[in-house]
């Protein structure tokens, strides 16, 4: 089946395939356009992930203000060259992300980010509370590796469920931004302002 004009634009847009290979993807699956754009998704993580050792100097500084003016962001977004940073699609991710860290704030940017000492700390009060509860040694380190994983989900910004969409993690979605502008892109730093916090 031949693919149709609309629905290679379509593909484009969402995979940020080329013309060519969006037009190949759909006519080898018969015009299958869910086929076509899983494969394309998945092709475009895989040359994302190839991206990532690529130096990001360039970018942009992000902020939000939430209604009120009780809450605050500030975040910087790197990528490599300052044609991608002027794009659309590179400042709604910025603002996204910016967004991202109002609602749930986070306290690091990945699970790197976390100093050992604050590792060690949640170990031990997870194991503490464990041991509380008469749980046994060997369910207890058990205990202690899933609370540690969620704490890192909630800690950790690129671990996050994504607000807008709870299915795909923050790291997903500058995955998919990365496979589409074909830059790599990191979140360098951030900080969040509560009026009143200490």
């Amino acid at each position: 089946m031949a693919a149709t004009a609309e629905q290679i634009k379509k593909l484009r847009e969402l995979t940020g395939a080329g013309v060519l290979d969006a037009k190949r993807t759909l006519e080898e699956h018969d015009g299958d356009f869910d086929k076509a754009l899983a494969i394309l998704k998945e092709k475009g993580m895989k040359a994302a992930a190839k991206k990532t050792e690529r130096v990001a100097k360039q970018g942009l500084i992000e902020t939000y203000v939430h209604a009120g003016r009780r809450l605050g962001v500030i975040v910087e977004i790197n990528c490599e060259t300052d044609f991608v940073a002027a794009t659309k699609e590179f400042r709604e991710l910025a603002h996204d992300v910016a967004l991202q860290i109002a609602a749930t704030n986070p306290k690091y940017v990945s699970q790197a980010d976390v100093p050992a000492n604050v590792v060690e700390e949640q170990k031990k009060i997870f194991a503490d509370a464990a041991a509380a509860e008469g749980k046994p040694t060997h369910i207890i380190e058990k205990i202690v590796a899933g609370k540690l994983e969620s704490f890192y989900k909630e800690s950790c910004l690129l671990l996050q469920p994504f607000v807008r969409d709870d299915k795909s993690t923050v790291h997903d979605l500058i995955q998919s931004t990365v496979a589409k502008l074909q830059e790599n892109i990191v979140v360098r730093r951030f900080s969040r302002f509560e009026l009143g916090e200490g």
